[in-house]
């Protein structure tokens, strides 16, 4: 599929050509002019068709369409790279952070608390309640696409009647089937953002458990996303079985076809892709022959093992440090926050891989194992990442993916400039981060926001670098790319969000003492 040309500020454009209204042009007259040329290969009248579709149907591309492990998979083709974790390991020793470990033990002992953990029971029940009720947003869409694929029938074999299916659409037949799309449209949206907003609106004034009240709306979010894919996925495909112009429907990526419009409206492709570790709709994916239950086994060993190491850092480590802060933050002293924020650093780091790890490596493969999905390139190289556009196009695939197919490049298709399609990009992004943050915490402040938003210019500033034939330059990058997050960039948002909630609730707030269910942890001598 075509994407955005590259450029200083476009993380998703993956160095591959765009096609907005004038590069399109210029594109089409270069390969009607190579046609012509007497040395050049005549191309295949199917792959000209696939190219002419995808510039068409920007919301059908096949993401997934091969098995591939994932690069720190033991079954995987090529051993990674770790330089990157060299040049962070040169960062934490200048920072001189490991001194935080050994500092804790001494001064704090084991200050793990019991209260700090105590679970409401209404937060239970109505994270438990929400967690069934979520999904039943997607079985709504399943109904109106049922319903729209049923129509489709009538209508495609009404179009069959009076058309031999070799001439394009006809002005009307266009206008109608942009006046289903409306109703449809209209209909889909309505479902994801009440499901969201009740969810956003029960998490923030009735579920008080930072941890349940984040689950919570990360499961709406993404059953927002996966019902998005859906319906622009299949608006495209009902596009196409109804104006099939000779030979277009020979274009769509070859492994929808053992599965075609409407064919695929059905429950149980539904919930496969409720279960499925992708955000991307497709009619069919790449599949394993079976299940390794031992497979199975261990990365849920790893995941629960990875989950108890990062509650006891927190509470061992973090939570002294965040506390320590609270002072400090209240008097705006300054050097003193730094000092604090270089501590928080180290553990901060080692916390978000632990719970990479765990994440994309145990839980993620755990769950492709279970559903024999066999596209398990959840990740790359991300640590050796060179600029931040880099790092965003590595690390988090499933999304980087969603963006750029539902996002991105029809943005792009339709003559939007990459610079305004990232923007588009990273404002959405934005708006969800905050969402996932503030919600749970209680405080829309506006830091998780602010931090998306602000990779805007720092992808412009580290995107010469990644183009640099230099090492040192790769070297500047991936150093920049550390600091801006594990030093600077999410021990800041920590620190911000904790400061919120104690005030809010804590012991910074004055009114704590009438707050005693909002409590975080009861102050240590």
């Amino acid at each position: 599929m075509n994407s955005a040309t590259a450029t200083s500020l476009d993380p998703l454009n993956n160095n591959n050509p765009a096609s907005n209204g004038v590069t399109r042009r210029a594109h089409t007259t270069q390969e009607k002019t190579e046609s012509h040329d007497a040395n050049a290969p005549e191309l295949d009248a199917t792959e000209e068709l696939r190219r002419a579709f995808r510039r068409k149907y920007r919301h059908v591309e096949a993401i997934h369409s091969q098995s591939r492990p994932s690069c720190l998979s033991h079954d995987t083709t090529e051993s990674p790279s770790f330089l990157g974790f060299r040049n962070l390991m040169v960062i934490v020793l200048f920072v001189g952070n490991l001194r935080l470990v050994i500092e804790n033990i001494q001064k704090y002992g084991v200050l793990i608390c019991i209260r700090c953990h105590d679970v409401r029971e209404s937060d239970l029940i109505l994270g438990l309640s929400l967690y069934f009720l979520i999904p039943c947003h997607l079985l709504i869409a399943y109904g109106i696409e049922f319903v729209a694929a049923r129509q489709a029938r009538i209508s495609r074999a009404q179009i069959l009647a009076t058309r031999d299916g070799t001439r394009s659409p006809t002005a009307d037949q266009s206008q109608k089937f942009l006046a289903t799309w409306k109703i449809v449209w209209v209909l889909h949206a309505l479902n994801v953002t009440t499901a969201l907003a009740f969810t956003t609106y029960v998490v923030y004034y009735h579920i008080h458990h930072p941890l349940i009240g984040t689950l919570t709306e990360i499961h709406a979010v993404i059953v927002w996303l996966k019902t998005a894919s859906y319906a622009f996925t299949n608006r495209d495909l009902r596009h196409a079985y109804l104006h099939p112009v000779k030979g277009e429907l020979d274009a769509l990526p070859e492994l929808y076809q053992k599965c075609p419009y409407p064919r695929n409206i059905t429950m149980g492709n539904l919930v496969y892709f409720w279960w499925a570790p992708t955000l991307i709709y497709q009619p069919v994916y790449p599949r394993t022959d079976k299940i390794r239950w031992v497979f199975v086994f261990k990365r849920l060993g790893e995941l629960f093992c990875l989950s108890v190491f990062i509650w006891f850092c927190s509470a061992q480590y973090a939570a002294p440090v965040l506390r320590n802060s609270l002072d400090k933050i209240a008097s705006l002293d300054y050097p003193a926050m730094l000092e604090r924020l270089l501590k928080l650093s180290t553990i901060s780091l080692v916390i978000w891989l632990a719970g990479f790890f765990a994440l994309f490596q145990s839980f993620l493969n755990a769950l492709a194992e279970v559903t024999r999905f066999a596209d398990r390139s959840f990740y790359d190289e991300w640590w050796n990442s060179e600029s931040l556009g880099m790092y965003w196009r590595t690390w988090n695939k499933p999304v980087y993916q969603y963006f750029k197919r539902h996002v991105y490049s029809p943005m792009r298709s339709r003559g939007w400039s990459s610079q305004t399609a990232s923007f588009c990009v990273f404002v959405v992004s934005a708006i969800l981060h905050e969402l996932l943050v503030g919600v749970p915490t209680h405080n829309l402040i506006g830091v998780a926001f602010l931090g998306m938003f602000l990779q805007i210019p720092l992808i412009k500033l580290t995107a010469p670098l990644e183009k640099m034939k230099s090492a040192h330059g790769k070297l500047l990058g991936n150093s920049i790319f550390w600091v801006s997050f594990t030093i600077l960039g999410q021990p800041f948002a920590a620190l911000m969000y904790f400061y919120a909630w104690q005030a809010k609730y804590g012991s910074v707030s004055k009114s704590a003492a009438h707050q005693p269910g909002y409590a975080t942890c009861p102050p240590h001598a």
